[in-house]
Order: structure tokens, then C-alpha cells, then sequence
């Protein structure tokens, strides 16, 4: 799977852009502020129709213009295919492939993979559920057809039970359909949880040994599922919160208050230290280090996931994360995309000369321009 080109039309600070790529390494290398990061918001957007940084479509347009326009040529498996996207201020995105338009964004998910590894990914251990809940959603989006419709019928429902909620307050009588819409919410909920849950098992029998290599044999990690609402059924939870949930206009159960676990075990059996044999949830007690080495076995672990889900190589979109890592983990993160498709921003490409780095294109950005 490779990107060949991408064009760029009133996209953020590009009036035009127009680039072709390597099917190796390409690095995007300039001053910060120069537009790097946009490129592959660029490239993300065309493979998944969002923007990595949750940005809606309005924003992403050049100040003064009504819509711009997103070209990416993609070769996957022999096959070209020109994915083109309109996105409008005022109006739903228009999606074409091979310049027939689609009525359904999902029917693009599929056709091209990437990975995004941004500096807000090393974080993602230390701040809140919600950028993990993302974490998984995103990719489970572009795997499973199935989830990502499950996930957006979900997010309808919880919406609309919030709405209820809301004008209950000032009209009892829509309580009624009040149950309605939470065998619904169960439903889909549900669906998302055991996906999620498998998704999770997968990540943690690849994850184990890269974290291991990555601390030099001296810990273990493995991620696990937590519920908001612990063992307790979902039909059950809704029923026992509906008071709360009246009080607070809110939706206080289900997948969209979910989290991650991340459990890091001392690989010294004769260890005497009792808390590191148990293991210690890193969110709260791990050092900067154990969770910014965690978030970076993390998506390597997804990379590797990706490759056995589709039986292809995804492209890996790497923005300026080496200036966010010390030596050991540069030099184990760059040997560990030798032979995938990159596409990586940075600041100055000491770092790749001074690994020995295979470079096969370089973009020098500026002011929105290749210069």
C-alpha cells in the first residue's frame, strides 16, 4: 500500500499544493508553523474523512474561500485509485473514488491505511479516557466497516437520549420514549464494547515482546478493558443511573465513559519490590518516561496489528515525534519502520543522518510551499 501524490486546494495556509511521493521515506522537514503537520492532516483526511486533530471541515478551509478540494492518489495491491475530497463550509463533504461519487463515507474505509503518530500520542498514557477512547475508535474505524456503523448509530442515540433528558426537564411526558432509546443505546453499545474488548486482546499479543525490547528486557506491559460501569450489565446500569441521569441532563453509562488500562509488571522475578511484581497502573503512578515509552510500544503495536489485519503494509504518518524521544527509542522506532511506506515531518534531519537513516525524498516546506 503506498501513497503516490497528494494536491491541496485552499487547504489550510496551502492555496496549492501538489506532491509526489517516494515509496519508501519522505521527510518534511522546515521551520515549525510552515504547514508540515498539514500535509499529512491532508493525507489522514483522505484515507478516514477526518482530521487527526478532531477539527471540523469549516476550519480546515483557507480563510476566504467556500470549500477546498483533497487529491490522493493511492496504489494498493497493483491497483491505482484517486480518491477526491470536497470539503464545504456549509455543506456535508463530497467523496469520490476513481471520480464516482460515494453516498456513504464508509465506503472509502478500506482503501488506504495510515497510521498517525503525532507528539500528542506520547501523551496519551497521562491525559484523559477520552484520547484513548479515540485511540481505539479511529482505528477500529478503519478496520471493521461493522464498528465504525455500530459507533455512529451509538453516538446518534446517546445524543438524542441527552436531548430527551434535557426537555424532560421542562416536558415529563417524553420520558415515555425514554426506553426506546436505551434499547438501542444497549444494543449498539454493547457491540462496540466486545469489539473493542477483542480489539484490545489483539493489541496486547503483539505489544508485549516491542515493549519488553524497547526497556532493555526490564518491563512488561499489558493493556486491559475498564468499564464505568465495572460487571454490571448495560441495560442494568442505564436503569440504576436514569435518576442521575434526569439530574444531570446527561448519559452517565455506557462505552463513551469507558477507559484503558495500562499495566506495566518488573520482568525481575527476584525483584523484592512487591507493588513492581504486581504491577502498577502507569496512568497514575508511572514516571513521564514509563508512559511515554508505553504510548510509543503503543503504536508501534498498531502498525504491526494493521499489517496482520490487511495483509499489507499501512503508511505511516510520523509528525516531528523524534524530537520528542530520546536516542534509544529514535533509533528502536526508525529500525522499526524500515520497511514501510513513511511520510514524516521534522524540524532538521540530524536525526536521520546521524542514525544512518535511509532517506529516499526530501521536502523542504516553507510558508506553504515546497521550496
Amino acid at each position: 500500500m503506498k501513497v503516490k501524490s497528494l494536491k491541496l486546494k485552499n487547504y489550510r495556509n496551502y492555496t496549492i499544493l501538489d506532491i509526489d511521493f517516494d515509496s519508501h521515506t519522505n521527510i518534511l522537514y522546515g521551520d515549525n508553523a510552515q504547514g508540515k503537520t498539514n500535509i499529512l492532516e491532508g493525507l489522514y483526511l483522505s484515507g478516514t474523512t477526518k482530521s487527526h486533530r478532531g477539527t471540523k471541515d469549516r476550519d480546515l478551509i483557507q480563510f476566504g474561500f467556500e470549500e477546498s478540494h483533497i487529491e490522493a492518489i493511492v496504489e494498493k495491491k497493483g491497483t491505482t485509485f484517486q480518491i477526491d475530497m470536497h470539503l464545504k463550509k456549509n455543506h456535508p463533504k463530497g467523496i469520490a473514488i476513481n471520480k464516482v461519487p460515494i453516498r456513504r463515507a464508509s465506503e472509502l474505509f478500506g482503501i488506504v491505511h495510515f497510521v498517525f503518530f503525532s507528539p500528542e500520542d506520547l501523551n496519551i498514557i497521562k491525559d484523559g479516557p477520552a484520547g484513548r477512547r479515540r485511540f481505539m475508535d479511529l482505528e477500529l474505524s478503519q478496520l471493521d466497516k461493522v464498528y465504525l456503523s455500530n459507533l455512529a448509530n451509538y453516538n446518534h442515540i446517546v445524543n438524542q437520549r441527552n436531548a430527551l433528558l434535557k426537555e424532560a426537564y421542562f416536558n415529563k411526558n417524553v420520558l415515555e420514549t425514554l426506553d426506546v432509546w436505551d434499547l438501542q443505546l444497549v444494543k449498539y453499545g454493547n457491540e462496540i464494547i466486545d469489539r473493542r474488548k477483542k480489539f484490545i486482546k489483539q493489541v496486547n499479543k503483539i505489544i508485549f515482546s516491542i515493549h519488553s525490547n524497547l526497556t532493555g528486557g526490564k518491563e512488561n506491559l499489558s493493556i486491559s478493558y475498564e468499564s464505568n460501569i465495572g460487571e454490571i450489565p448495560l441495560e442494568k446500569a442505564l436503569n440504576k443511573n436514569r435518576e442521575r441521569d434526569l439530574k444531570f441532563k446527561s448519559t452517565s453509562a455506557g462505552p463513551h465513559r469507558d477507559d484503558l488500562i495500562f499495566t506495566v509488571t518488573s520482568a525481575d522475578q527476584e525483584s523484592e519490590n512487591q507493588l513492581s511484581r504486581a504491577g502498577i497502573d502507569i496512568r497514575k503512578f508511572g514516571s513521564q518516561g514509563q508512559q511515554r515509552t508505553a504510548a510509543l510500544s503503543l503504536k508501534l503495536s498498531e502498525i504491526e496489528l494493521v499489517k496482520g489485519q490487511i495483509h499489507d503494509t499501512p503508511i505511516l504518518l510520523l509528525d516531528d515525534v523524534l524530537s520528542e524521544l530520546d536516542k534509544n527509542r529514535q533509533n528502536y522506532l526508525l529500525d522499526s519502520i524500515h520497511d514501510i511506506q513513511a511520510v514524516i515531518t521534522c524540524t532538521g534531519l540530524d536525526d536521520f543522518i546521524n542514525h544512518r537513516f535511509s532517506i529516499n525524498k526530501i521536502f523542504h516546506i516553507q510558508e506553504g510551499k515546497v521550496v
